[in-house]
């Protein structure tokens, strides 16, 4: 429940945001909706699990607001729902389960944020409005191109049904290259985002490790999804062609 005695401030909103909050709490309920809708959000309420799922299913919202334990359906299971069905608003879960490890359940489950109970309705809006300033592109907890996932949580990587061992460098790597897929990325773009060197004269660094991710993500016999872009730097390719693949070297004599 949230607290009732902290005087908060109502922050004004840039749009008219859209927020489905679901609570089986009347009181919890009626407060956080009185404070949203002050703070000049639209609301939409439901009370049980199912009533939640069909609401994020029949309308778009910005924002789900949305407790843990509710009744019919919980909402772990409502969000696990949501993401397999590919919707991907950002939702805020609400708990009064705190400990660390119901927190990385809602965050496996396809949550975005995780807000213990009780709390102050200034935090609650505060957390509102940093997820409505994240960009879309970055509240995705799984990226997904061409036949590869990456699971940001649990941090692995598949080529379709194959594991790619990664160490936390290609990982980030290839998490960089996965959010810009098509796109040329230069060595100085890899170096300052991936490594925050700002300059680096006369390096191998990028092509070594670009290198090594290369061998991880296309075995031989695979189409290519890291290209090298002569004189640029590198793109992964989200449509490979099946005509050109990696060829396993020839033996040593």
């Amino acid at each position: 429940m949230a607290s009732q005695t902290e005087q908060v401030s109502r922050p004004a909103v840039s749009r008219e945001a859209r927020i489905l909050l679901v609570e089986d709490d009347a009181e919890t309920c009626s407060e956080i909706g009185a404070h949203l809708k002050d703070s000049g959000y639209i609301l939409t309420v439901a009370a049980t699990g199912p009533e939640g799922l069909a609401a994020a299913r029949s309308a778009k919202f910005d924002i789900i607001v949305l407790d843990r334990m509710l009744p019919g359906l919980d909402g772990l299971s409502v969000i696990s729902t949501l993401r397999q069905a590919g919707n991907r608003t950002p939702v805020l879960v609400l708990s009064a389960l705190g400990a660390v490890d119901d927190r990385i359940l809602g965050l496996k489950a396809g949550g975005d944020d995780y807000l213990t109970k009780p709390f102050v309705l200034g935090e609650l809006a505060a957390r509102i409005e940093a997820l409505l300033r994240r960009p879309i592109e970055t509240r995705a907890t799984v990226l997904r191109v061409g036949p590869l996932t990456l699971d940001l949580i649990d941090r692995k990587a598949y080529r379709d049904s194959r594991e790619i061992e990664l160490l936390p460098r290609e990982f980030k790597l290839l998490e960089y290259m996965m959010r810009r897929p098509d796109q040329v990325v230069t060595r100085d773009m890899l170096l300052e985002d991936v490594w925050n060197y700002r300059f680096l004269p006369q390096t191998n660094l990028v092509d070594v490790h670009i290198g090594k991710l290369r061998r991880k993500v296309d075995v031989p016999n695979e189409p290519v999804l890291i290209r090298g872009v002569r004189g640029i730097g590198f793109m992964l390719t989200s449509t490979p062609d099946d005509g050109d693949k990696r060829t396993r070297p020839s033996p040593r004599r």
